[in-house]
């Protein structure tokens, strides 16, 4: 088994990453991730169809995340418990582990950073490598796909599918392909002969909608895409239309952002739909103070403070209500931010129907180092070394270590974990 530093990687990639023609670019993708995970940290279950979902007496009672066996019975992500029960009667259920997902992705994430510094998380479960720089190290894209896969079945004992191709459109669309376990590789010269009948919804950037427009356009294939009407399509879709051409021809501009790039986020937020309708102002307040709380961690995580706040509510009807507020003082405080995210709900909702999800967001970043605290700014000296030894406290045992008295034990924060978005370019998804 081989084994190799960083630092040579790096230098070498950076020396010939913009002097080439094609890169090599992997997109790795954890399979089953979430009910991988369980299955190690629950043997018994070996061989047995396994879903991960939320408690089944809870409006999340939907399956999060299912095994290969389950999915081979026919259970999808997404469908409710009883359906899936309904499909596959021998199915165990067990409840999601955020922490220890973010804890193994992490694990993958320093394996797949010591083979390039061009690493993008799509996910705690997916990311793009950029690995031109590195064949002269490490071999070939797909010699370093199979070894990466290899490493992490040894050492973490989970599979990977990993697509490797010159685009991150194509390298994602490569691992999509054959699944568990599997690397495949689309290079330029066969790519169209591989994916030209595939339908275009299955390039990343192409919804289920536009794909409906496109086949109304006669256009039904990946092929028929690279080969369509510029003029057509941008009357049709406007700029994305240049997209799409270009992602079905090979044409990509856009690089693998580095793994240890610093990156300033314009806003940072946190929502929940709630496990139960919210009935009245106090129930509110607790799932405002525990969202407030991860949107404060996280800020001071990144070294920036709020100068204002967003707001949103959404009701029975699945209306969506937002307002934003500006704050008297740039904060990373978690009070002050729940503080006036409750001005806003009291001036948005008079409780005469429920609540069924709140979202509250920080916005108008700047950085911390130049925040000019005086007498009058509610955040103080005391409450900014508490909250920085809460994080401390946090990083090293985990966020539900340390909890307000106000939410401890309350059902309607269930559903809320930290979701590991101080990783660079992180994007949550359901996995």
């Amino acid at each position: 088994m081989k084994y190799y530093i960083l630092q040579p990687v790096v230098l070498q990639a950076k020396n010939v990453y913009n002097n080439v023609v094609d890169k090599t670019i992997l997109h790795c993708d954890l399979n089953n991730f979430y009910a991988s995970v369980e299955q190690k940290l629950h043997p018994e279950y070996d061989g047995l169809p396994l879903a991960v979902c939320g408690n089944p007496k809870m409006r999340h009672g939907i399956v999060l995340a299912k095994n290969q066996l389950a999915k081979q019975a026919g259970v999808q992500t997404g469908e409710a418990i009883w359906i899936s029960k309904q499909k596959c009667p021998d199915i165990v259920f067990v409840a999601p582990h955020f922490n220890e997902y973010v804890a193994i992705s992490k694990k993958v994430f320093d394996i797949y950073t010591s083979y390039t510094d061009r690493v993008e998380s799509f996910g705690i479960d997916e990311c793009w490598l950029d690995v031109t720089g590195s064949k002269n190290l490490f071999g070939d894209g797909k010699t370093i796909a199979d070894e990466l896969r290899s490493r992490i079945k040894q050492e973490l004992g989970l599979t990977i599918s990993v697509g490797v191709s010159f685009t991150k459109t194509l390298a994602k669309l490569g691992s999509d392909l054959k699944k568990p376990d599997a690397t495949t590789v689309l290079d330029r010269q066969s790519y169209m002969q591989r994916i030209g009948n595939m339908s275009p919804s299955e390039l990343i950037m192409i919804g289920k909608r536009t794909g409906q427009k496109l086949e109304a356009l006669n256009i039904h294939t990946i092929k028929q895409l690279a080969e369509a009407d510029r003029q057509m399509l941008r009357y049709h879709f406007g700029v994305i239309a240049d997209n799409m051409i270009n992602a079905a021809l090979g044409i990509e501009t856009e690089e693998v952002k580095k793994y240890y790039e610093h990156r300033v986020p314009k806003s940072v937020s946190n929502g929940t739909t709630t496990p139960r309708d919210i009935n009245d102002k106090e129930e509110a307040k607790i799932v405002v103070y525990a969202l407030s709380e991860m949107v404060a961690t996280r800020l001071r995580k990144y070294n920036l403070v709020a100068n204002g706040i967003s707001f949103s509510i959404k009701d029975p009807d699945l209306k969506w209500v937002s307002k934003q507020a500006p704050l008297e003082f740039p904060t990373s405080s978690a009070n002050v931010i729940a503080e006036k995210a409750m001005e806003l709900l009291i001036k948005m909702h008079r409780f005469d129907t429920p609540l069924r999800a709140i979202t509250v967001g920080a916005i108008r970043l700047s950085s911390s180092a130049e925040m000019q605290l005086s007498i009058f700014d509610p955040q103080d000296d005391r409450q900014s070394k508490l909250d920085k030894s809460i994080d401390r406290i946090r990083d090293k045992y985990g966020y539900s270590a340390v909890k307000r008295g106000i939410l401890l034990d309350d059902e309607l924060t269930v559903n809320l974990h930290d979701d590991d978005d101080f990783r660079p370019f992180h994007q949550s998804k359901t996995t």
